[in-house]
């Protein structure tokens, strides 16, 4: 009959409505979410419901690249391929716009709903890619309150642009260029990046000889992994270390991974360090 529900089904469907209540989570919100990569883990986790969100990305769980390492233990691992995330049975997958494609398509075809999250290029794109978080989770309460944090945090750190002048320099010779999110975070410290001077835009490797002429008073370099890698025998150049003992070095960790609330950890070393500086 048109329109009827039998009194065990309207039953459990108002014992799960009212689970889902109690859990922050509401009715048409997705239950079961997992996520593929290593920036919509953070984003999910800040913000999904207790057992909303199922599995991360394994990488979530390597204190080297992620700040939520210890968070990321709570939940179920994924390796990201097709059939492991299928299997998890999902209502919704979350994952970056550089995701595997051919995992992205599989996943679509056999039904399973994917959002795709840009990389954020400046910190006024972390905000946006909360609230879209927080609407594709339900959480739109959770969102709202934790941008309201973030950008309050994000105005009281920020600084004159007019700073001691700052460089990025990485295994392989490897900088960062105008158009990344690091370059807001370095000039929104206060200081200035020498990647204006050298008009680069693009990230890329850059010579040391040209470093060296540049001559920045800070170095931003990054934490290796144990054991050698050929990748990383320019860091331990003389020039280099020279450069760094005449002005000041910086070791990047986690929260610069991803465009995240984590990346404000960094703001607020660089705020600090750039005061000693111009002390």
């Amino acid at each position: 009959m048109s329109g009827f529900v039998r009194p065990s089904r309207f039953i459990s469907l108002t014992l799960a409505a009212w689970i889902s209540l109690a859990a922050g989570v509401s009715a048409d919100a997705p239950r079961r979410v997992v996520s593929i990569n290593l920036c919509t883990d953070q984003f999910a986790m800040h913000l999904a419901a207790p057992g909303q969100l199922i599995s991360v990305s394994s990488i979530a769980s390597d204190p080297l690249v992620s700040p939520m390492a210890e968070d990321a233990a709570n939940y179920a691992a994924n390796y990201g391929s097709a059939e492991e995330v299928f299997l998890l049975n999902p209502d919704l997958v979350v994952a970056g716009i550089w995701s595997d494609p051919a995992v992205i398509s599989l996943l679509r075809r056999l039904g399973v709903r994917v959002e795709l999250f840009e990389l954020e290029d400046e910190l006024s794109d972390i905000a946006p890619q909360l609230a879209r978080m927080g609407a594709l989770l339900g959480q739109e309460g959770r969102a709202r309150n934790l941008i309201a944090h973030f950008e309050a945090d994000l105005a009281a750190l920020t600084q004159p642009w007019d700073g001691p002048r700052a460089a990025f320099y990485y295994p392989n010779g490897y900088t960062l260029g105008t158009g990344s999110l690091a370059h807001d975070v370095v000039t929104r410290a206060g200081f200035r990046h020498i990647a204006e001077e050298l008009q680069r835009s693009a990230s890329g490797q850059l010579a040391l000889e040209l470093l060296i002429t540049a001559a920045p008073e800070l170095v931003i370099g990054t934490r290796t992994y144990p054991g050698a890698s050929r990748s990383e025998d320019i860091l331990r150049h003389p020039a280099l270390r020279a450069l760094i003992a005449a002005g000041n070095g910086y070791e990047s960790g986690p929260e610069w991974v991803c465009g995240t609330p984590a990346i404000l950890t960094a703001l607020r070393d660089l705020t600090a360090l750039r005061a000693e500086m111009v002390r």
